[in-house]
């Protein structure tokens, strides 16, 4: 079995850390170049770093903290939030980024999944997916309904018919985030992350609700995600990832070493 990724996000607002609650009430708790700095140098396996109001603002990401926060680590980051075009992708990339994360402007243009893909590989574009639960019907047949602009509108598409879609186009990997569990510290979302899971062939990284470190366990067990995105559980110090990676390993779940 591969080594399991654990990947921690910051999501940013005018500049800071921020942190709420299903998508609400968020409020500032740091500054993401010092943070991450810090979870570089304790062992993180990757950083993920989202401008949580520059879609729905629509303006461009932050290129200035992207540039600060590549300077301080040496592992992969994916960015995303704000990027709608391939001049955007570029300029991202250049200023440090490994990964593109396109999520609300994939969804209003498809093709940006798939010429990302052509122009820098498909390894390094990744579907960002918010997804919430809703009743099943001919329009929305799994459940689970995708929403963009950081869970403001919902699009009436279908969660899984856009992950497979996403997948054709050339994505890399999906993160899927639960707009149900997101910040809630209750779980991931078990059932959504194994629907996604198991009928891709591409990584998906679960995302939402990780609060304790037997939620990583069940997330990999349970829904086969190949990677857990945490920010909470170590943002508040409430686990350090040494912590979290020796519980896995004692679960007998394959991660990469803490150096």
């Amino acid at each position: 079995m591969l080594s399991k990724r654990i990947i921690i996000c910051l999501d940013v607002r005018d500049g800071k850390t921020t942190k709420g609650i299903k998508f609400k009430g968020n409020v500032d708790i740091g500054d993401p170049v010092s943070m991450a700095k810090q979870y570089y140098e304790e062992g993180v396996d990757e950083l993920v770093f989202y401008d949580i109001t520059a879609s729905h603002e629509k303006r461009d990401i932050m290129i200035d903290v992207v540039d600060r926060v590549a300077r301080e680590i040496f592992i992969p980051f994916s960015v995303g939030g704000g990027i709608r075009t391939i001049d955007d992708m570029y300029r991202t990339l250049d200023a440090g980024a490994e990964k593109i994360s396109v999520n609300s402007s994939a969804v209003l243009n498809p093709d940006i999944i798939s010429l990302g893909a052509r122009q820098f590989g498909n390894q390094c574009i990744v579907l960002g997916m918010d997804a919430r639960q809703v009743e099943k019907s001919r329009k929305i047949p799994s459940g689970y309904e995708v929403v963009i602009n950081g869970g403001r509108t919902p699009m009436g598409i279908d969660a899984l018919q856009w992950a497979k879609k996403a997948q054709d186009l050339g994505a890399g990997e999906i993160c899927l985030n639960s707009i149900d569990a997101d910040g809630t510290n209750e779980g991931y979302e078990l059932e959504l992350t194994a629907l996604i899971s198991n009928n891709v062939s591409i990584p998906v990284i679960a995302s939402g609700g990780a609060g304790r470190p037997h939620h990583l366990r069940d997330v990999f067990v349970e829904a086969d995600a190949d990677a857990a995105l945490i920010a909470s559980m170590v943002h508040y110090g409430w686990y350090s990832l040494k912590d979290i990676k020796a519980y896995l390993k004692a679960e007998g779940i394959p991660v990469r070493d803490v150096i």
